[in-house]
């Protein structure tokens, strides 16, 4: 089905969480980052599974209406002390919607905010 993302290798050991999943919401692929970050959930493992299923409420129906509408999901959490930016974006194949990447990047507490006109 999915793999890591050996086919890929500038992602392999990109420094953030990169999850890739279809327009059912069934993981495709995971970098190492990701493997690691839901290794308490099965890891890599998940490949090929629905990641619907690894959402609890109300998290679980946000992703169910991104997945619908086909539109981004941005925003930023702190566990564990580590904050991380959260950025679900859809991705298409031949102009045609194929599902949902997840960003999980780690950002400082505080972080420079410039405005460029």
């Amino acid at each position: 089905m999915g793999s890591v993302m050996t086919n890929h290798p500038w992602v392999t050991e990109f420094p953030a969480a990169i999850t890739v999943v279809d327009t059912e919401g069934v993981i495709l692929e995971m970098n190492d980052r990701s493997a690691v970050t839901f290794a308490s959930d099965g890891g890599a493992e998940l490949i090929g599974k629905n990641s619907l299923a690894c959402h609890p409420e109300p998290s679980r129906s946000k992703l169910r209406q991104l997945l619908r509408e086909q539109q981004a999901n941005l925003y930023t959490i702190e566990k564990a002390g580590v904050k991380k930016l959260i950025a679900q974006i859809p991705w298409y194949r031949d102009g045609k919607f194929s599902g949902m990447v997840e960003l999980a990047i780690e950002i400082p507490a505080e972080m420079p905010h410039f405005v460029r006109d």
